[in-house]
């Protein structure tokens, strides 16, 4: 099942607002993950997979790489990367991940920010990455944590009669499949963290690290809530490798 909620013009405005403001999630600890455990990116050839507004393809440009294409399923996403993020060197294309065709196309270097879990079939996604790799290549993704994906309520946190938060709830991990967002018709997809590594070996890559991240001190300072992020992580940050002998 493809998805694409931010076509939705009323959702796109409150999200490239919130995005704007310079104060989430990704800023505080996903980007700054992801970023950490990125290789050189001098002469690299990049594809990122649900390139959103085209900040991090243009990340990759000011750091040395020497091309970046950028996929999108939403045409607003892509409208806005080539508005503000464009360079000669980027190249935005509105596609889905499952109906990306690059024949004849290998990369250095793949990417994807918070994309996986929105992707039903995981296992074919993997075997396209897999594929569009340069020997030696290396995968970086990041995905929401299981641990925050595995129960069936959204609102996990369980509080005292004053509003203490006491713990985080668990249940359901082994029971993979489709959670729903909170936006009506929004399919997230649980996996266990089992499954996304050995997908990764299945397909011939070879794990190189695993990043359970925190809040970078800004965070903490500008977003106090982030410390919750000491008792359970919202994001898993996973980088693998191609074999020099596949393929």
């Amino acid at each position: 099942m493809k998805q694409n909620i931010y076509d939705n013009e009323i959702f796109f405005k409150g999200y490239t607002s919130l995005r704007n403001s310079g104060k989430t999630y990704n800023d505080f600890i996903e980007q700054p993950a992801i970023k950490s455990v990125l290789p050189s990116l001098d002469g690299k050839n990049i594809l990122d997979l649900g390139c959103g507004a085209g900040d991090f393809a243009k990340y990759c440009i000011e750091n040395g790489a020497s091309k970046v294409v950028g996929i999108d399923i939403s045409k607003n996403m892509i409208e806005y990367a080539n508005k503000e993020n464009n360079h000669e060197k980027i190249n935005y294309i509105c596609t889905s991940i499952e109906d990306l065709d690059l024949q004849n196309h290998k990369f250095d270097l793949i990417v994807s920010s918070l994309a996986v879990h929105y992707i039903a079939d995981y296992s074919a996604t993997i075997e396209k990455v897999t594929s569009l790799l340069n020997k030696n290549g290396e995968f970086i993704f990041s995905t929401e944590h299981p641990i925050v994906t595995a129960r069936k309520k959204m609102s996990n946190w369980v509080d005292d009669n004053e509003g203490n938060r006491l713990h985080w709830a668990l249940d359901n991990y082994q029971e993979e499949g489709e959670q729903h967002w909170y936006i009506d018709g929004v399919i997230k997809y649980h996996r266990t963290i089992s499954t996304l590594i050995n997908t990764l070996i299945n397909k011939g890559l070879v794990l190189e690290k695993i990043i359970e991240p925190q809040s970078i001190p800004t965070g903490l300072e500008k977003m106090p809530k982030l410390i919750n992020e000491k008792r359970r992580p919202s994001f898993i940050v996973i980088k693998a490798k191609k074999s020099s002998l596949e393929r």
